[in-house]
């Protein structure tokens, strides 16, 4: 039997989801802060292209295992062995930094180690929810917990954006070590359920094996498959804009280190926004209609960034904010189908899975997002990119069986 959720495993989960929420403000002003830096030293969209690679590449491959390590593995032992050895890395890119060993290209390889890090601690955070959350709250937790990130991110170029006016981006590594800190303490005091293994040979099956099995899970449940492969379009097409932001900023509309802080900032604003919209909400009825409809809104704000003029960063501000309310109602929606169509020993996998299908044509959109706006230009890029991103959208949502998704009876926790 599967181990019940109750009010003391639900109390449990929210200490040990402020922790990583200390852990993720780290994170957000060290990403921050070297991003900036990659792209003041390059001035290359090329470059950062380069880096999101580098990022994207390692995470693919190690989510193809992550799941199943989630699933075959105490999940406690493997957040707290990954978040340590990103904490360890941030110390010897602060040491590269202090003796200025440090260039653009040795900051690849950092990237890379922490995203085969983040490959292994998604999928095993996902997969601990609906063990300690009650399901009729997961839709609720789901929409808090962007509510919470939206917070942290806003609060993260707030931070970063003035220290690198007044400090050396060695101190402001820093930040990551103290949070990570901070948040091991909840992580070693909580007590996070294990999973029942289905048969005792599982202990024994190969790691492909068992990434097969939650294949097999993903084709049984109508109208998943088809979800899992929109968000992969969408993870593509939204490249250019994801990657080239920064030099969008910088370049093209001759923005400063505070431009970006703030054009990054109101994004997070809509992501809190939209965040404190999914939790009042807490359940969503009609699940693929409203997130198609996001989608679409997405992808209009996304289009319309091809059309503003030189140096107006105000009308980038409020483009950012209507795309960012948009996603915690997408992925809120987007996790709790996930999370309770499922079953709990199979959640690990299934979301490495998705993690794998989502992010598989990423590296391919980021490697030409850069070319493509060296030869055609940003404008045209976003534009195209965007149209191609609401048409996609509309297509899977009329052409496939998504929307037997909302008919789907949530699984029982045996």
């Amino acid at each position: 039997m599967e181990e019940k959720t109750d009010i003391s495993s639900f109390t449990s989960y929210i200490f040990f989801w402020i922790g990583q929420l200390v852990s993720i403000f780290g994170s957000s002003v060290v990403y921050f802060a070297l991003i900036w830096w990659l792209t003041d030293i390059t001035g290359s969209a090329i470059a950062l292209s380069i880096g999101t690679l580098s990022y994207l590449i390692p995470f693919i491959l190690a989510s193809l295992i992550g799941g199943v390590v989630a699933d075959k593995y105490d999940r406690k032992k493997v957040i707290l062995l990954v978040d340590s050895l990103q904490a360890c890395s941030t110390f010897i890119m602060w040491v590269f930094f202090a003796f200025n060993f440090m260039k653009f290209w040795m900051l690849y390889s950092f990237f890379a180690f922490r995203s085969v890090c983040q490959a292994f601690h998604m999928p095993t955070e996902s997969a601990i929810i609906p063990t300690m959350v009650p399901k009729k709250q997961l839709s609720r937790i789901n929409g808090i917990n962007f509510v919470a990130t939206g917070f942290i991110h806003i609060i993260g170029p707030i931070v970063a954006g003035p220290l690198l006016l007044f400090f050396t981006i060695k101190a402001i590594l820093w930040i990551d070590v103290i949070t990570f800190l901070i948040s091991v303490v909840p992580l070693i005091l909580v007590k996070i359920p294990s999973v029942h293994k289905e048969k005792e040979k599982s202990e024994r099956e190969s790691f492909w094996i068992q990434f097969r099995s939650g294949f097999k899970v993903l084709i049984a449940v109508p109208g998943l498959l088809a979800l899992i492969i929109q968000a992969m379009i969408c993870n593509f097409l939204m490249q250019p804009i994801g990657t080239l932001l920064p030099y969008y900023i910088r370049v093209l509309h001759m923005g400063s280190v505070v431009d970006y802080a703030l054009v990054s900032m109101s994004f997070n604003i809509g992501m809190f926004i939209g965040g404190i919209i999914t939790t009042v909400k807490g359940t969503w009825t009609h699940k693929i209609p409203i997130i198609t409809i996001a989608v679409v809104i997405h992808g209009i704000a996304y289009a319309l960034f091809a059309f503003i003029l030189i140096g107006d960063f105000f009308h980038m501000m409020i483009l950012s904010v209507i795309r960012g309310i948009t996603m915690p109602i997408i992925n809120a929606i987007y996790f709790t189908i996930l999370q309770t169509s499922v079953s709990h020993e199979k959640l690990g996998r299934i979301t490495s899975i998705d993690n794998t299908l989502s992010f598989i044509a990423m590296p391919l959109g980021t490697a030409i997002s850069g070319l493509l706006a060296y030869f055609y230009g940003i404008g045209p890029l976003f534009f195209i990119s965007a149209s191609l991103y609401i048409l996609t959208t509309v297509m899977i949502f009329f052409l496939t069986n998504l929307r037997k998704l909302d008919s789907i009876k949530e699984v029982s926790e045996s």
